[in-house]
């Protein structure tokens, strides 16, 4: 077997196929149908676009539609449900799109500018705390003009709303569907997207069928889709194995990539797709804890952890250390932590604590989600403690949660630290500092910085040269490295592991880092 690439990548995301050859789209299975199984760690915590800002984007991307997109190679929004959208002004605050004619959801409602109005506008009605409302804040008012033409009116300048609408929480909802104000809570799903969720079975599985009423930019390449949801990742890849799974999508440890690059015997038909990722690690800390919220021992922390043991020991070369919370590849990435802190070292750390008054083993409770990013969450936690606790300044104690569970804990600030994960919402470095920040944010943990939010961020968001900002997002990086609430650990890479019968996973991951479903096909033969 030989590297070959087998499809162009698009230029924020670059695709290597590690298997040999490409091969034409079949068409049609034995049985007239193309149907495929994926599997993943990754579960949706809820089935409502008003109320996510997570992994449940995954399956939204699938199911509904939002005005505008990311089809595979681009990197700039591209009209979906919308026939046109472009900015009206000159001040980059009025943004204008005109509807596809004829759009219905898969119930057969229409959907038409007054249907794109309330499903914005019930977003920020319903301000779930941690929820999709956080993107707005540039957002005054939603105006539909006649059945086809949506008008957003916004507050302040901001180039990258294009981008906040080609996310899946803002999937577009039929009105007699979802309440105005409060969350769907039936079980269902009705949208306008590639498929329709025609059941699902929380922990289990979601069926995906192709939906006859779409319109839209993809061309779906099977009839159905099951997603299969696992909490572990080595019974995951077990089922890859025992043709459970026709594929996986995140949940992949790094000894099964391993084992899948060195090709062995037992793996004999099975295939990796690797992808240079912009997906990040990183803690957090929670400023209203007693011992987290002084500078010092956060500094300290900075200074003794150590990303490349870190990434040897549990991840294996898959993923690389990050000194900044906007990862390589994005413009405005630095390596500020290191530039400011250098190389593991105790005795500063140790020094850091003694100025502060701080002489004794600091106790701190490290907190991550058990199930959302895999199995390595464990081994990687238990290595943050050893290299903590080795030092005799710290005391840490480790416990995981399950995600829905884990996030109810630190939405309600319950965490003195926790682990994260964040995959982009778009490949712009805004993606990667404004979410953190202000009163109303991702994390729902305040963080008040007041040069960021009311200078830099309003500053770049006036550039609709998105290269031209590099400048505000550095100086936003130094202000993070200051204050020590995120510590960004580590850059992953993206991996999708098949069944060689299965094509398309090199174009299956738009750079949200989403899987698109409808990219998947069998093949015909070899």
């Amino acid at each position: 077997m030989f590297y070959r690439t087998c499809l162009q990548a698009a230029a924020a995301l670059a695709s290597i196929s590690l298997l040999a050859g490409c091969s034409v789209f079949a068409g049609e299975g034995a049985n007239g149908e193309q149907k495929i199984t994926v599997g993943t760690t990754s579960e949706p915590t809820t089935l409502d676009p008003a109320a996510a800002w997570d992994g449940s984007w995954e399956l939204f991307r699938n199911v509904f539609q939002t005005l505008v997109s990311f089809p595979t190679g681009s990197t700039t929004p591209q009209p979906d449900a919308a026939k046109l959208c472009r900015f009206s002004d000159s001040t980059n605050k009025l943004f204008e799109c005109e509807l596809q004619s004829g759009l219905t959801f898969s119930n057969g409602d229409k959907l038409d500018a007054a249907a794109v109005k309330y499903s914005i506008d019930r977003i920020q009605k319903i301000d779930v705390k941690g929820g999709p409302s956080g993107l707005l804040g540039s957002l005054d008012k939603v105006e539909a003009a006649g059945d086809r033409i949506v008008k957003f009116h916004l507050k302040t300048p901001d180039a990258t709303f294009p981008f906040i609408l080609a996310t899946p929480a803002m999937s577009i909802v039929p009105p007699d569907q979802y309440p105005a104000d409060k969350l769907r809570e039936d079980g269902g799903l009705t949208g306008s997207g590639p498929y329709v969720l025609s059941s699902y079975d929380k922990g289990d599985k979601a069926e995906l069928t192709k939906n006859s009423k779409y319109e839209g930019f993809a061309k779906v390449k099977n009839s159905a889709v099951t997603i299969r949801y696992f909490k572990d990742s080595d019974v995951l890849f077990g089922a890859l194995k025992k043709k459970k799974v026709d594929a996986i999508y995140r949940g992949l440890t790094a000894p099964a990539v391993v084992e899948l690059q060195k090709k062995l015997p037992e793996d004999e038909g099975l295939q990796l797709i690797e992808t240079v990722g912009a997906d990040i690690r990183y803690l957090v800390f929670n400023s209203k804890d007693p011992m987290a919220g002084k500078l010092a021992v956060r500094r300290a922390i900075a200074q003794i952890v150590d990303r490349g043991a870190l990434v040897a020991k549990v991840y294996q070369g898959t993923a690389e250390p990050l000194y900044s919370m906007v990862p390589k590849g994005i413009s405005g990435h630095t390596t500020e932590f290191f530039d400011r802190y250098g190389e593991p070292n105790v005795a500063k750390a140790r020094e850091l604590l003694k100025d502060a008054g701080i002489t004794k083993p600091v106790p701190l409770t490290f907190w991550y989600s058990s199930d959302r990013y895999g199995s390595a969450a464990t081994p990687e936690f238990a290595e943050l403690k050893r290299q903590l606790d080795a030092t005799g300044l710290f005391k840490i104690t480790v416990q995981g949660r399950q995600e829905k569970d884990f996030q109810k804990g630190y939405k309600a600030g319950e965490y003195p630290v926790f682990g994260r994960g964040w995959f982009p919402d778009f490949p712009d470095p805004d993606n990667f500092i404004a979410p953190f920040v202000g009163q109303k944010n991702v994390l729902n943990i305040p963080y008040e910085s007041p040069e960021i939010t009311d200078q830099l961020l309003p500053a770049s968001r006036r550039e609709s040269n998105r290269g031209a900002v590099t400048k505000q997002f550095e100086r936003a990086q130094e202000i993070l490295v200051d204050d020590v609430r995120l510590l960004p650990l580590w850059q992953g890479k993206l991996y999708v592991a098949s069944s060689e019968e299965i094509g398309g996973g090199e174009r299956a991951l738009d750079p949200q880092t989403v899987m698109q479903m409808w990219e998947l096909y069998r093949k015909a033969s070899w």
